[in-house]
Formats: C-alpha cells, sequence, structure tokens
C-alpha cells in the first residue's frame, strides 16, 4: 500500500467520524493558541524588564569613594578616599576601554520656582557625554553642550515629571525658572524614562545643569561619582580592572582593595532581570504544555476509539498480509493530520488574540508611568512558533503512538471474531 492509499484512507476515516474529528481538532487549537500567547506574554515580559533596567544606563558603571581596607605605601588602613575631578578626565585619556565618561555633582533638596508653582527635587552637574553613559533621550530642546559646559552657563534640562509638574503642559524649551534662588534657562526637556534601577532619585524628577555651573552652584570641589560605559560590553571586566588600578595609582592604596574605591557595573545585575525572565517564561510554558497535553488526551482517545470501531477491518487487512507497519502508518497519518489541522487553527487564532490583546499593562501603574514603557507588548515571535509546534508535535504523537501500535500488534484472527 502506497502513501496516497493510506492518507486517502487517513482522510476517509476522519470525514466518518466528522463530530469527533472536529472536537479533537479543535481542543489542539485551543491548546496551541494558549501556549502562543502564554510564551508572547512570556516574550513580552522580558523585553518589557529588560528595557525599564537599562533606562538607569547601557553597561552603566558608576564609581563614589569609600574608605581603604588595607595598608599601602606607608599609609594606614581605614583612610578615606574621595574621588577628584582630575580622575574623570584621566580615565578618559588613559583608559581606552573606557568609551564615555561624566563625573557627577548631587545636590539634594533644591528649590525650583516657576511663577506661582514650587517643587523640591535633585540637580545633577554633568559632562556633554553624561547622556550617553545615562541613556538620556530628548523630547524637546537640547541637552548640554561643551560650550555651556567650559563657559559655565546657567542653562537646565529638566527631567519629564519636573517639566510637567512645573509647566504643566506649556513648552518650557526658553523660560526661565529659580533654582534655590538662582535663575537658569530651561534649554531641554527629557523624554520620561520608565527606570527599574536607579541611584538616588529617577531620572525624570530631577534637573540637568553643566558640571562646572553645578560645581559652583554647589560649592564644591569633588564629585559626588564618576560614571561612564565601555566601549563594548566584552571588555569590561578588563575596563574594571585597568580604572581600578589607575585610581590605586592615583590615590595611593593598593589595586586589590575594592573598598577604597566603589565600582558598581549595573550590568552585574542582569542575571537578576534574566532569572526573573526565565522563571516566567518557563512557568507560562508549563501552563501552555499542560494545556495542549490536554488536547492530547482527547487525541489519544479519539485514535484508541477509532482502533476498536475498526478491529474488524484492521483483522481484514492483516489476514489479507498487511504488514504493522502499514497499520501503523495509516494511523499516524491519521494522528498528524489532526494534529496539523489543530495546530494550523491554533497558531492563526493565537495570533489573532496576540494581534487584538496588543499590549497589557506591567510596570507602569506602579511608578504611576502613563508613557506605556512599562508595558508587556505582545507579538508573535519565531521561538513561540516553533516552540508551540514541536510541543504540538511531541504531545500529539506520543499520544497517538499508544493507540497505533496497539492496532498494529492485533491478532487477525481475535480482531476477526471481534464484535
Amino acid at each position: 500500500m502506497g502513501w496516497s492509499y493510506v492518507f486517502s484512507e487517513a482522510v476517509q476515516a476522519i470525514r466518518f467520524h466528522r463530530r469527533r474529528s472536529i472536537i479533537t481538532v479543535m481542543s489542539l487549537a485551543w491548546g496551541v493558541t494558549c501556549f502562543v500567547v502564554l510564551m508572547s506574554y512570556g516574550n513580552g515580559f522580558e523585553k518589557a524588564l529588560v528595557r525599564t533596567f537599562v533606562a538607569v544606563g547601557q553597561y552603566l558603571v558608576i564609581m563614589f569613594g569609600g574608605q581603604t581596607s588595607a595598608q599601602a605605601g606607608g599609609l594606614r588602613a581605614g583612610r578615606p578616599v574621595r574621588m577628584d575631578y582630575a580622575d574623570a578626565q584621566i580615565l578618559k585619556e588613559t583608559i581606552p576601554e573606557i568609551g564615555a565618561i561624566s563625573p557627577e555633582i548631587m545636590h539634594y533638596s533644591v528649590t525650583l520656582i516657576r511663577g506661582p508653582r514650587e517643587k523640591e527635587t535633585h540637580i545633577r552637574g554633568v559632562w556633554p557625554e553624561y547622556s550617553v553613559v545615562r541613556n538620556m533621550k530628548m523630547a524637546a530642546g537640547r541637552w548640554i553642550n561643551e560650550e555651556d559646559h567650559q563657559q559655565q552657563h546657567r542653562v537646565v534640562v529638566l527631567g519629564a515629571t519636573v517639566a510637567k509638574d512645573l509647566f504643566s503642559g506649556i513648552p518650557p524649551v526658553g523660560e526661565d525658572i529659580a533654582v534655590n534662588g538662582i535663575r537658569f534657562t530651561v534649554i531641554g526637556v527629557l523624554e520620561s524614562k520608565l527606570q527599574l534601577a536607579n541611584y538616588n532619585r529617577r531620572d525624570n524628577e530631577c534637573i540637568f545643569i553643566p558640571y562646572h555651573t553645578g560645581r559652583l552652584f554647589t560649592n564644591t570641589e569633588h564629585p559626588t561619582f564618576i560614571v561612564w560605559q565601555p566601549v563594548s560590553p566584552l571588555v569590561l571586566d578588563d575596563a574594571v580592572r585597568a580604572v581600578r588600578a589607575k585610581l590605586a595609582e592615583l590615590h595611593k592604596y593598593s589595586p586589590t582593595d575594592e573598598k577604597a574605591i566603589e565600582i558598581l557595573a549595573f550590568h552585574r545585575f542582569m542575571s537578576i532581570i534574566n532569572g526573573m525572565s526565565m522563571a516566567m517564561k518557563g512557568l507560562l510554558g508549563f501552563v501552555g504544555a499542560l494545556t495542549l497535553g490536554i488536547g492530547g488526551v482527547g487525541l489519544a482517545n479519539i485514535m484508541l476509539a477509532s482502533v476498536i470501531d475498526r478491529t474488524r477491518e484492521i483483522g481484514t487487512m492483516k489476514a489479507l498480509g498487511a504488514y504493522r507497519g502499514v497499520i501503523l502508518r495509516q494511523f499516524f497519518v491519521e494522528a498528524s493530520l489532526i494534529v496539523g489541522l489543530g495546530g494550523a487553527i491554533g497558531l492563526c487564532l493565537g495570533s489573532m488574540m496576540v494581534w487584538l490583546i496588543g499590549t497589557m499593562p506591567f510596570l507602569g501603574p506602579l511608578f504611576q508611568d502613563t508613557s506605556g514603557q512599562g508595558d508587556v507588548e505582545l507579538a508573535v515571535s519565531g521561538s513561540a512558533i516553533l516552540v508551540s509546534i514541536s510541543v504540538l508535535l511531541l504531545v500529539g504523537l506520543v499520544s497517538a503512538m499508544a493507540p497505533a501500535i496497539k492496532a498494529s500488534r492485533l491478532d487477525p484472527i481475535e480482531a476477526l471474531r471481534y464484535e
């Protein structure tokens, strides 16, 4: 018996048991639909977490002063170490692994006044490169440039929340505000940034001024932080070692003393984000597989019923010389047609549901953010389709195996006597 005959027989069997076949196809289709939607949500969940985490800065490294934990060069342990402004310039010129760098002066509890409106916030004095390090994007106006920095211009870039609270939708660029009684001109407004990670205060709630202006404003010589990013994530560890060695040389402490100046690479926390994502995707995949498993049980039942209904037919075929492989092939083709039809319908329904759902709220309500950056965006990916088809084939064909094997092993005499 050729494949065409086996295929036509399988089609006839499905058509003869039309109602039973339709129920089984739809149960498999629903299982695939649920699996596709759940996997799409899992992928969107992962992207939302990663997007809001890297908003603080792509491969951001932040440094701040500490105290020595070991003696070095005749100097005692426990000596406080404060970074200097010159450290940032030296690191920029001597460490090729650094892509962008900026010292940062933080000034807390600054009062902003614009007309009758007043707001308390934090001020950050930074270099122009800070926008690269911290992943800043402009909603209006421009960022701080080198002329602002060198000429100590009294210009300010507002975080999104600050701009909203002070101006309530009025374009802020070109307007003046009072910062602790000193007049500054607004040159830009940042796009709203939903940050899962930050230090001190979220960027939306801060204002940014040129570093030299900030140094005069705060009357301090030492940066609060130095922030930077490597030229490539592949050289991050080498860059950290080189920076630690250079700072140890400048401040005369042991290069192995990690407490002298704290160096915190935010990318190290990506393992936590990845772990959360994998756990969620694993849970959703397990639930989806269970749903498909229910459809597989239905397929096993219909195939077993088909074997029982066609016992005498199978006995006749075997009495006429049909091999076990022919019987197995016929039932597997029948199961494959049901699985394939259910999978195709399920993928279409799943894609339609994902398109209709679009996005789902996730981190936005937690941070009172309405920009949509923290939403889970559902999209059918190639991986979701591949995994769903693989699970469907595994569940469907394994479910059909036992009835098919039972059919191929029937004794022809007993089968012919079956009532």
